[in-house]
């Protein structure tokens, strides 16, 4: 049964035929490609969001007719035809009286865009209200960043802000039948890992709107990541569906495009060139890497120390099957409560499959974890990681199985500022040891807790909650990632530098404390110095 009803949420639905969805790459051609390759910008993601000053036709047959020239100058010409996206000037200082969760939330509002006005020809695509960015670089909304973000704003009392991030995540999926990695065009061929459907409990929680009000949008989203699955036979995959041996589909991460991504291009190109594979083949891995949101991990590679070894298609994710598990589970209670008893009976049909599957395919019984899934090698990964606590987090695992993981979540993962993201350490990669990532913590505490594994839980929110006091203290600011050891040390790995600002962070970093209200971290107070992020 489909809802035909008017949305109930507050946005206009006939923007979508003003959304200007072309990206960067496909506008500007080969000046793009000139642009990245040339490094006009440090940072590739730095082209890709500027806003051009005039129609880009007439920017690319400007280009064209001077291009030739002897004395042509391309960072000239750029800067001469675009406007660099610049942050707004803040006053934000850290304030030495204030507590962590004091600095929390004062940072709420400079976090905050207002889409008031929309630059014309951008990457940027339009949304109705006001939305949390993450900070640095990433000056846009990202999916599965906001979940986190908004545990942190529903503790901090933001439930207008929660009210206009509901509505435009509904606005996405209703616009593009998805949720794009984050509103820019260069964004629209993947999504990030589901989490919609928790978002919607959370909605429901705070009183924002009830859950069963998105019961179209979680529909739309689901078909979005299912599409085809239905019709392959055992060993086929299509797109983020993958049919295993014995006939039983689960998930894969996937991009529509594969070529080198516009935010990272002359990185994607330098990983093709090491490959020695098909370059297509190498940019849509990379790709697919970044809609899992680890953007880059030993979890993907062939060689834990060669990005160019990456396999993410290849790979059926336990984590990411868990959350279509919690999406099909919620589709079907949210149609119960609609009446609608037959959609009821067939989500809970697939999501008892898809359970079954997990547990055949992602359940290593031997070892006692949750692994992924290697469906063209047709073998179990053998790289533990800490995606291994999701399916406690999301309620499927049983609870032997939730005991299992917890001791080897305790034997192996567990490191002196929380929970490790893998075991492999010198690989380069952001997404792996030493560094630890806020949504790791939260889905490891709150899945351990679901489980009666409190004790466990409490050390790595104790400890998780140390380390990013310690460097609120020295150095006043709150960042996107963290080492895993009591210092201050500044995490590395990856493509860019480490960003401060962080929207995930400061979600789940204040919703701990309130839970933990005599944690040390009550106690500490900012440095002196001023956060880089907020000078810009």
């Amino acid at each position: 049964m489909t809802d035909t009803r008017q949305s109930p949420f507050d946005y206009d639905t006939r923007a979508v035929s003003t959304a200007d969805t072309l990206t960067p790459a496909d506008r500007y051609q080969e000046l793009f490609v000139a642009v990245q390759t040339q490094r006009v910008f440090p940072d590739s993601k730095t082209f890709v969001d500027c806003a051009p000053r005039q129609h880009p036709e007439r920017i690319l047959e400007a280009y064209r007719a001077q291009c030739g020239e002897p004395d042509f100058n391309l960072k000239a010409f750029v800067m001469e035809h675009f406007e660099l996206y610049r942050m707004e000037p803040t006053e934000f200082v850290a304030n030495p009286d204030d507590s962590l969760a004091e600095h929390i939330d004062r940072l709420w509002p400079v976090l905050t865009r207002h889409p008031r006005q929309h630059p014309e020809f951008s990457s940027l695509l339009p949304l109705p209200h006001d939305y949390v960015v993450p900070g640095g670089r990433f000056t846009e909304l990202y999916y599965w960043d906001s979940y986190f973000t908004m545990l942190g704003l529903d503790e901090s009392g933001h439930c207008e802000l929660l009210r206009s991030m509901a509505d435009n995540f509904a606005y996405l999926i209703d616009t593009y039948g998805h949720v794009p990695n984050g509103n820019r065009s260069y964004y629209l061929s993947r999504s990030q890992p589901p989490v919609f459907a928790l978002m919607t409990d959370l909605f429901e929680e705070t009183g924002v709107h009830r859950a069963s009000d998105y019961l179209p949008q979680l529909r739309k989203e689901h078909a979005f990541w299912t599409a085809g699955g239905e019709l392959l036979r055992p060993g086929e995959a299509h797109r983020r569906c993958v049919c295993l041996a014995d006939g039983s589909v689960l998930n894969r991460y996937w991009d529509e495009r594969d070529t080198p991504r516009e935010e990272s291009y002359l990185e994607d190109v330098e990983t093709a060139r090491a490959s020695g594979r098909p370059a297509h083949e190498v940019y849509r891995d990379l790709r697919a890497g970044a809609e899992s949101g680890w953007d880059f991990s030993s979890r993907w590679l062939g060689e834990p120390e060669r990005l160019s070894s990456i396999r993410t298609t290849h790979i059926v994710p336990v984590d990411l099957n868990s959350f279509l598990y919690k999406l099909e589970r919620q589709i079907a209670r949210l149609s119960d409560v609609k009446g609608w008893k037959a959609c009821a009976e067939e989500f809970r049909q697939r999501a008892d499959a898809r359970l079954a599957a997990i547990d055949r395919y992602l359940w290593n019984e031997r070892v006692g974890a949750y692994f992924d899934y290697d469906w063209v090698l047709q073998s179990p990964r053998d790289n533990l990681t800490a995606a291994t606590v999701t399916p406690l987090f999301l309620h499927l695992a049983s609870a032997e199985q939730a005991g299992r993981v917890a001791e080897i979540v305790r034997e192996r993962l567990l490191a002196p500022g929380g929970l490790s993201t893998t075991e492999i350490s010198g690989s380069g990669e952001q997404w792996d040891r030493p560094n630890g990532w806020a949504p790791l913590q939260w889905m490891g505490i709150r899945g351990l807790q679901h489980y009666g594994h409190d004790a466990l839980a409490l050390q790595i929110e104790e400890r998780w909650l140390s380390i990013v006091s310690v460097l609120f203290e020295q150095e006043s600011k709150l960042v996107e990632k963290y080492v895993l050891r009591p210092s201050a040390e500044h995490a590395g790995g990856g493509e860019y530098p480490l960003q401060d600002g962080f929207g995930w962070t400061n979600g789940v970093t204040r919703k701990l404390m309130q839970e933990d209200p005599t944690h040390q971290a009550h106690r500490c107070r900012a440095g002196q110095c001023r956060p880089e992020w907020a000078q810009r």
